[in-house]
């Protein structure tokens, strides 16, 4: 008898451990957050492994430069023999805002400096350490430090395109739209750091752009999206918060807007949701819009941040597309 109501005294206390937990992520989307966090940041370890076969080595780095804000870095790239300042590019890193770093996308940003461009990967403070709009002032500050310090940079501070992948193109959209409006600019409550004329466009991948959109998304991924709108935005009702009101950058384009180039793999379920309808609300607002899509059959079919999967020949096509770009924007 005693040693089964010792069996069942454990039982409750282990039921106890179980329902405080399953509480606590109800309550709080830290246990979600890590988990997705995790996960994330081993798929990004072996996209860099990708990348690297097909990383030139002529260029320059100088990796963890002062950011000028928070104790944040940026990582700068430049061809080798480079010298005074070059056209710029300036990527956000994605990882659903809560993961992630410029590490990750250093490859791609090495390959896009071999061809002739300084560029640059931003940093900033992940959620749910931070909140909305933590990560979106850092940019725009360390974005302030980029030209304020453009000499010994390398940077051309007139010739200036913006980039972002997955939570970096969100973050990236915002901050041309912040650049290029000035009652955007007053909703949000942030000075931009830029002058529209020094914005000579903006390259978006597998972006964010229509949060109502995200909202509807089901499943694990409609899951994955939810938990990290309420790490990043700091509320469960993301949709009702000030986040859900300004980060919806397709409501707020206009013809001021930057050229843009913008991409989503046919396998992404983002591509129909926000990227297509993120070019359309574009083209009809008058920007010059360069889009990168594929028909919703092809094989293969090509998933979210395809463009960091450089074996495959649409990667390298997206690259080849995405040079042109800057080439055709920056001069």
């Amino acid at each position: 008898m005693r040693a089964r109501a010792a069996l069942v005294s454990s039982l409750v206390g282990v039921g106890a451990v179980v329902a405080g937990a399953v509480a606590f992520a109800r309550a709080s989307p830290w246990p979600s957050a890590l988990v997705i966090r995790r996960v994330f940041t081993k798929g990004a370890r072996e996209t860099v492994a990708e990348m690297q076969p097909f990383v030139p080595q002529e260029t320059t780095a100088d990796v963890g430069v002062d950011a000028g804000v928070d104790g944040l870095t940026f990582d700068v790239f430049r061809p080798e023999g480079a010298d005074g300042p070059l056209p710029t590019v300036v990527w956000v890193h994605g990882g659903a805002w809560l993961s992630g770093s410029s590490r990750d996308v250093e490859p791609y940003l090495r390959i896009l400096a071999a061809e002739g461009f300084t560029a640059i990967g931003l940093n900033y403070t992940l959620a749910p350490e931070a909140a909305y709009p933590t990560a979106l002032r850092q940019v725009n500050a360390a974005l302030a430090h980029i030209i304020a310090n453009a000499g010994s940079l390398g940077v051309d501070p007139s010739r200036v395109v913006l980039a972002g992948d997955s939570a970096g193109a969100q973050l990236a959209a915002q901050l041309a739209a912040l650049t290029t409006s000035a009652d955007y600019a007053q909703l949000v409550g942030i000075p931009p750091a830029l002058r529209p004329q020094q914005l000579r466009g903006i390259i978006l991948n597998c972006g964010v752009y229509d949060l109502d959109a995200l909202a509807g998304l089901t499943g694990l991924v409609g899951w994955g999206f939810k938990t990290a709108m309420w790490a990043y935005s700091g509320t469960k009702d993301w949709s009702d918060s000030p986040a859900g009101r300004t980060m919806s950058v397709l409501r707020h384009v206009t013809s001021r807007f930057p050229p843009t180039y913008i991409s989503g793999g046919n396998g992404d379920g983002l591509t129909v949701t926000q990227s297509v309808p993120m070019a359309a609300a574009l083209r009809a607002a008058g920007v010059d819009v360069t889009e990168l899509f594929w028909p919703a059959d092809h094989a293969p079919a090509l998933p979210h941040e395809y463009q960091f999967h450089l074996a495959y020949p649409e990667a390298r096509d997206a690259v080849t597309a995405t040079v042109a770009f800057l080439r055709s924007h920056l001069g």
